[in-house]
């Protein structure tokens, strides 16, 4: 069976790449908006190149290869998701295209931010895209990913950036209490879950993955044990988050050129309430 993954060649698809070529049950495609060169080498997977505007190009091609079950992992942070949108309607025209898995992967979101907030805009629209086709779909709930608490010691693809805890710098901005339980899930073990739910002979519309669950203040605690060092902590109130203002992580500035800081303080911030709410 062909498994078709789409979006970064980095993060989070870059981790079930892996991962399914280590099940070894399935062949690996990946979709990319550009083929550069080493990049199949670099990944050990077949790349095509694909044009995310053109749903019959992409149809084509998932029918050409013989595509069964495509995986999205394409980024939808600022809540363009025209590409996950295409790629949705593209996969329900082949016969021979049956599940689709799309860029969910994290929190449910509130009906206020699935009314507001970008992000959960953007998976707000690509369930609904899916709800009128044929496909089979599940949507993965993995919490947060703990690979931001771990890095560089931690082996990952995701971006070095620290959300609520800025490991580098000894510097916490905890949201709200901090005494909420929240879920953390390592990339790798969402890869190897998506792996493994690949062969399920029936998908539910909702797949749930917890990896560790702590509250935010036992996090700080660990890591300031695991560095052996004091951090400065404070805390964001659920006022603060609810009007978008975060505390600065020392990490941030270096990140403005990809993440605008209204865009990061914003996602950090919707992210925020989320937790304390539980």
């Amino acid at each position: 069976m062909t498994v078709a993954v789409a979006g970064e060649t980095g993060g989070l698809g870059r981790a079930i790449v892996d991962a399914i070529k280590a099940h070894g049950k399935h062949e690996v495609l990946v979709l990319s908006r550009k083929n550069t060169t080493g990049l199949e080498e670099s990944l050990g997977a077949r790349v095509v190149t694909v044009d995310y505007s053109n749903v019959d190009s992409l149809a084509s091609i998932l029918e050409k290869r013989n595509v069964e079950i495509v995986i999205s992992a394409v980024n939808n942070i600022s809540g363009d998701n025209d590409s996950e949108i295409n790629l949705i309607r593209a996969a329900d025209k082949p016969k021979t295209t049956k599940r689709f898995i799309p860029s969910y992967f994290g929190t449910p979101y509130t009906p206020e931010q699935y009314e507001s907030f970008p992000p959960a805009m953007a998976k707000k629209a690509a369930t609904e895209q899916l709800e009128a086709t044929s496909l089979e779909w599940t949507k993965v709930y993995n919490g947060n990913f703990l690979d931001y608490y771990g890095t560089p010691k931690l082996k990952s693809y995701m971006d070095d950036i620290s959300f609520s805890i800025d490991m580098r710098n000894n510097f916490a901005a905890l949201p709200g209490s901090g005494e909420v339980p929240v879920v953390f899930t390592h990339t790798f073990d969402v890869a190897r879950f998506v792996a493994a739910a690949l062969d399920l002979p029936v998908w539910e519309r909702t797949s749930w993955i917890i990896g560790d669950r702590i509250t935010w203040n036992d996090l700080a605690k660990q890591a300031q044990e695991a560095k052996g060092v004091p951090f400065h902590v404070t805390h964001d109130s659920i006022e603060a988050l609810k009007a978008g203002v975060i505390t600065d992580l020392p990490s941030h500035p270096q990140f403005y050129h990809v993440f605008p800081k209204e865009h990061l303080q914003g996602f950090i911030a919707a992210c925020g309430v989320m937790c304390e709410k539980g």
